[in-house]
C-alpha cells in the first residue's frame, strides 16, 4: 500500500479489510489518545508541557482519526449532561469525518468511583481490601460500571495491583495492601465488576513500581526475578485469569534498569506469551516520553515510539507525543508496519464491539442503536450509589485496639478534637474528583454532599463539644490549649487525625506526595500526647492513607480505629463504630510499622529479615498484617485436614470451627497462611493462602473449609519457574499474620513439578452451618 491510497473496504467490512483501507498516518492516529480537557491551558501533572504533543485544531484531528479521548469528564469540574453531549459531539465529528469514521474509545480514572464531578465516591483501596469481601467488592466494581456506562465511557483506568511494600510511598492509599493474594483476588473482584457493565478494565502498574528505592515516586525498583514473579506479577495472573480485564497499563518503573514502558519481555513474553493476555496495553500518561526524558534510554521521541511499541504498547496516552514519529519510522525502514498493524487491530477489535467502526460493521448488542438516541446524562450519585459506599465504609473500619472504652457510652460528654473530625476532603483519596481535580477549583460547588465525622457523631451523641487543635500540616500549635482544656472537661476525648490526600506536594499522602518519616503529620503526635496528659481517656481516630507509627500510642490510647479514606459516607461509619452502631469487622492488610529507618518492610519476610542477635535493628510491627479487634469474641477450634501428606498433584481440605463467643452478632476474618517451609530457596516466615470473612450470629458457629491444591504451595525455585516438590511446611488458620492460630505440619510428596500457566492461583473456601 502506498502512503498515498487507501484501499476500499470489502462488501463484508471486517477488520483486516480496515486496516488495509486505512493510511500510514490514519492507522497510527488510532494508537494515540487527546487530552480535550486542558486544550483551554494549564497543568495538570508535573512536566506535563515538555511531554505533550503539538497542540492542532480539532478538524485535524477529524480528518485524520483518533484513537481515545482522555478523561473529557475528569478534568475539569462539567455536569454529566454537558459532558455527555460534548462527547456525542466529538465522536459525531469523527464519525462523519472522510474518508474512515471511526470514532473514539473514551476513558476515565474511577480507582474509588468515577473521577467526575457528582459522582459517588467510594472508600480507598486499602478500605476495599479491609473488607476482605471478594463480593462486594465486585458489585463496587459494578456500580461504578453502570456510572461510566452511562456516560458513555469505555474504559476506567483501574484497578492499581501495587503491592505496596514501604509505607513511606504516597501511593500507598492507592493499594489493596501488601500481600499480593489479597491484592490479587479483591483486584479480579473489581475487574469482574467493571467489565460486567461492558466497562474495560484496565489494571496498573504493570509491574513492580510500588517497590520504588526508599519509597520514592518513579525511583528505580531493585527487584530479583523471583521476587517480581512471586510478589508483584502475581496479582496480575490472578488479575487476568480470573478477571479477564481487556487492557493493562504498564508502570513507570525502570526494574533492574529496564523500564517497562520499554521492556519487550515484560510486555510480550510475561504478559502475552505467559499470561495468555489479548488486550490492549495502554501506556501510563506520557510513559512512553518518559523514556526518553527522565529514563534516558532513547534519544528522541521516535526512538521512544518505536522502542514503546515493539515492546508491547498499544495507545500512547494521554496525548500524541511519541507516536505519531512511528509514520517516518516506517517510512524510513526503523519500524516494520506490522508493528503498527498488530496494535492497530487489537484497538479496532475493541471498537468494533462498541459500534465506532464503519457502518456495516458489527457491534455488540445495543451500541448500534444507542447513536440516534437522545443524550441523557445519568444520575451519577444514586441512593443505591451512596448506600453500597456506605455499607464498604462499614465493612471497612478497623478496631485496632480496645481496653473497654469502645463502644462510646450513650450519656457520655465528649470532646470531639483534630483536624480530620470536620474535614470533608479528609475521607476522600487523591484519585477521588473532590481531591484530584475539584480542588483546583476553589469557586466552583461541590458536586457531592459529603458530612463530616462532626456532623455525623452529633447525630449520636448529643453532649459534643469540639475544637480543631491542630492543622494536618504545618508546625502551628496554637490551638492545643482550647482544645486541651475541653478534653479536660469532658469524659472522654475523641481524636481525629491523619493524613489529607492530594497530588505531588499538595496533601500528606498520595501520588508524589512521598515521605521520609511515619510519624503522623504536623504536630498530630504532639496534640495527641497533650490530650493523653490530661489523663481522660483518649480514642485516636485515624482516617489515613498509609500506615504510620503507632508505637507511642498503642498502649497509652484507650482505642485506636481506623479508617482508610473512607469516602463520602464514611463519617457515618466511624461514628457508628464509636457508638457501637457498627461491629467493626475491618482487617488490615496493612502492616502498622515501627521507625521509618526500618522500611521497607511487609509481614512476607524471611526470617533473618525479623528481629534477630544479629543485627541490633529491630523489625516489630506494632499492629500486623490481617489484625483487627471487634465488640464480640471469636474462638478457633476443631482443625482438621483431611490428608497430612500429599502428592505434588494432589489437593488437601482444611477445615476449622470458628465460634461467636460473645454477645453480639459479628465478623471473623479467617486467615489461612503457609508457614515454616523447607525449600530450596528461602521462604516468608508466613505466606497467606486464603481467608474468608464470616457472619456468626452471638453464641453461633460456621465450619470453614479451604481446599488447597499443591500448587498453592509452589514457589519460583532455583531455575526462575514455578515448582512444587517435595517439602514440609505448617497450615496455620490464624487471626492474623503473628498469630500462632490452630496449626497442623503436611508434607508434599512425590515428584517435582514444574508448574506452567495452568497452576490453581486460588484457595476456594467453604462455610457451612455445620
Amino acid at each position: 500500500m502506498t502512503d498515498e491510497t487507501a484501499h476500499t473496504l470489502t462488501e463484508a467490512p471486517d477488520v483486516e479489510s480496515l486496516i488495509n483501507a486505512l493510511t500510514l498516518e490514519e492507522k497510527v492516529a488510532q494508537l494515540v489518545g487527546l487530552w480535550i480537557g486542558v486544550a483551554d491551558g494549564g497543568e495538570v501533572a508535573p512536566a506535563q508541557a515538555e511531554n505533550t504533543g503539538r497542540a492542532k485544531a480539532w478538524a485535524e484531528t477529524e480528518a485524520e482519526g483518533l484513537g481515545q479521548i482522555t478523561r473529557l469528564y475528569g478534568t475539569r469540574p462539567v455536569s454529566a449532561q454537558y459532558g455527555l453531549e460534548t462527547l456525542r459531539r466529538l465522536q459525531a465529528g469523527l464519525r462523519e469525518a472522510a474518508p474512515h469514521g471511526i470514532g473514539a474509545i473514551v476513558h476515565e480514572e474511577c480507582l474509588t468511583g468515577v473521577a467526575a464531578w457528582g459522582a459517588t465516591t467510594f472508600p480507598s483501596p486499602p478500605a476495599y481490601a479491609a473488607t476482605w469481601d471478594p463480593e462486594l467488592i465486585e458489585r463496587v466494581g459494578a456500580a461504578i460500571g453502570d456510572s461510566l456506562q452511562g456516560l458513555e465511557v469505555h474504559q476506567g483506568l483501574a484497578p492499581v495491583l501495587d503491592v505496596a511494600r514501604d509505607a513511606r510511598w504516597g501511593r500507598t492509599e492507592e493499594t489493596f495492601g501488601e500481600d499480593p493474594y489479597v491484592v490479587g483476588t479483591l483486584g479480579a473482584a473489581y475487574i469482574r465488576g467493571l467489565e460486567s457493565r461492558d466497562i474495560i478494565a484496565t489494571p496498573k502498574h504493570f509491574v513492580g513500581y510500588s517497590a520504588s528505592r526508599a519509597g520514592r515516586n518513579h525511583a528505580p525498583v531493585d527487584a530479583g526475578p523471583r521476587e517480581l514473579a512471586e510478589v508483584f506479577l502475581y496479582p496480575f495472573e490472578v488479575a487476568i485469569r480470573e478477571g479477564s480485564p481487556r487492557s493493562i497499563m504498564p508502570s513507570y518503573s525502570a526494574i533492574d534498569h529496564v523500564p517497562s514502558h520499554g521492556d519487550k519481555h515484560l510486555l510480550t513474553d510475561v504478559l502475552r506469551t505467559g499470561f495468555g493476555f489479548d488486550g490492549t496495553v495502554v501506556s501510563d500518561y506520557f510513559g512512553v516520553n518518559f523514556l526518553q526524558t527522565t529514563q534516558g534510554v532513547t534519544r528522541s521521541r521516535a526512538e521512544s515510539a518505536v522502542r514503546a511499541i515493539s515492546a508491547g504498547v498499544d495507545v500512547e496516552l494521554p496525548d500524541a507525543a511519541a507516536f505519531p514519529h512511528l509514520v517516518a519510522a516506517v517510512r524510513s525502514g526503523d519500524l516494520e508496519e506490522e508493528s503498527v498493524d498488530a496494535a492497530l487491530r487489537r484497538v479496532l477489535l475493541q471498537k468494533q464491539h462498541y459500534g465506532l467502526l464503519p457502518a456495516g460493521f458489527a457491534a455488540a448488542a445495543g451500541y448500534a442503536e444507542r447513536a440516534g438516541t437522545e443524550a441523557v446524562a445519568p444520575d451519577l450519585n444514586p441512593a443505591a450509589h451512596r448506600d453500597l459506599a456506605r455499607e464498604v465504609a462499614e465493612k471497612s473500619i478497623i478496631l485496632l485496639a480496645n481496653d473497654g472504652t469502645l463502644p462510646l457510652e450513650a450519656a457520655a460528654r465528649i470532646a470531639l478534637v483534630g483536624p480530620n473530625a470536620d474535614s470533608r476532603t479528609a475521607l476522600l483519596g487523591d484519585y477521588s474528583f473532590t481531591n484530584h481535580v475539584e480542588a483546583h477549583y476553589p469557586d466552583v460547588a461541590a458536586g457531592i454532599d459529603i458530612p463530616t465525622v462532626l456532623d455525623a457523631l452529633r447525630n449520636e451523641f448529643p453532649s459534643l463539644d469540639y475544637a480543631r487543635g491542630c492543622e494536618v500540616e504545618g508546625d502551628d500549635a496554637g490551638g492545643f490549649d482550647a482544645a486541651v482544656a475541653q478534653a479536660g472537661a469532658a469524659d472522654v476525648v475523641v481524636a481525629v487525625m491523619g493524613d489529607q490526600a492530594g497530588l505531588f506536594g499538595r496533601g500528606t499522602v498520595g501520588e508524589g506526595n512521598d515521605v521520609d518519616s511515619l510519624e503522623l503529620p504536623g504536630v498530630q503526635r504532639r496534640f495527641v500526647e497533650a490530650l493523653l496528659d490530661t489523663g481522660k481517656p483518649v480514642v485516636l481516630v485515624l482516617i489515613t492513607g498509609r500506615p504510620y507509627d503507632l508505637s507511642w500510642a498503642a498502649d497509652r490510647c484507650a482505642a485506636i480505629v481506623q479508617s482508610w479514606f473512607p469516602g463520602q459516607e464514611g463519617a457515618s461509619a466511624v461514628a457508628g463504630a464509636l457508638s457501637g452502631r457498627i461491629n467493626p469487622r475491618g482487617r488490615t492488610t496493612l502492616s502498622y510499622p515501627g521507625p521509618a529507618g526500618r522500611q521497607p518492610a511487609t509481614y512476607l519476610r524471611p526470617a533473618l529479615a525479623g528481629t534477630s542477635a544479629v543485627t541490633s535493628l529491630g523489625a516489630e510491627f506494632v499492629f500486623p498484617f490481617g489484625h483487627g479487634l471487634s465488640y464480640t469474641t471469636f474462638t478457633h477450634s476443631s482443625l482438621i485436614l483431611d490428608a497430612h501428606e500429599i502428592d505434588s498433584t494432589g489437593t488437601l481440605q482444611v477445615a476449622v470451627k470458628v465460634q461467636n463467643t460473645g454477645e453480639r452478632d459479628g465478623t471473623d476474618v479467617v486467615q489461612l497462611y503457609l508457614r515454616e517451609v523447607t525449600a530450596h530457596v528461602t521462604r516468608p516466615v508466613s505466606t497467606l493462602i486464603g481467608y474468608a470473612a464470616v457472619d456468626i450470629e452471638a453464641g453461633g458457629s460456621r465450619t470453614v473449609t479451604f481446599t488447597v491444591s499443591a500448587d498453592r504451595l509452589s514457589y519460583v525455585g532455583q531455575t526462575g519457574q514455578w515448582e512444587i516438590g517435595p517439602l514440609e511446611a505448617t497450615l496455620a488458620v490464624a487471626r492474623n499474620a503473628e498469630d500462632d492460630g490452630q496449626n497442623a505440619r503436611i508434607a508434599v510428596t512425590g515428584q517435582r513439578r514444574i508448574l506452567g500457566s495452568g497452576r490453581v492461583l486460588t484457595t476456594p473456601v467453604a462455610v457451612s452451618n455445620e
